[in-house]
């Protein structure tokens, strides 16, 4: 078991084109802290929360209705003593159409339990693709982290 890689599904009513159109809207879902492009071949984004993690995507594979695959190209987290976990791995969304309903599989390539950050990681994915994601395509807003304010 500690080899599996982190995997969480949902299925909605909506089609696999407004399934898409959500994941690649990663402002709507993740964080609202992301800086670069989220839809495009080839686009890359970073996002950070706070001093406690930041990363750096590009997205290697895109095909709207089906899939959409990020590579960590950087990542930094100051509460595992491996601060490079996640550098390296991939994280994909596919998209299919099962007993008339869309189904989104959302798989973290190289999230296994014997990270560190894993429990935290298997937490925080899980609230952002079963509840934020979930209800970024059924009702069009999801629960990002929210910018910080300064002031």
């Amino acid at each position: 078991m500690s080899n599996h890689n982190f995997t969480t599904t949902i299925s909605v009513d909506q089609t696999p084109q407004e399934a898409f159109d959500a994941i690649v809207n990663v402002r709507g879902w993740w964080s609202e802290e992301i800086e670069g492009g989220t839809e495009k071949l080839n686009d890359e984004f970073t996002y950070h929360y706070q001093e406690i993690h930041r990363c750096k995507m590009r997205l290697v594979e895109v095909v709207p209705e089906e899939r959409v695959v990020w590579q960590v190209l950087d990542n930094y987290f100051d509460f595992t003593k491996d601060h490079k976990e996640w550098t390296g791995d991939k994280i994909s969304f596919e998209i299919s159409v099962k007993d008339n309903k869309t189904e989104i599989k959302m798989t973290h390539w190289g999230l296994v339990p014997t990270y560190e950050c894993y429990p935290i990681c298997f937490e925080s994915w899980n609230k952002f693709i079963n509840e934020s994601l979930y209800s970024l395509i059924t009702t069009g807003k999801g629960q990002p982290i929210l910018k910080e304010t300064i002031i």
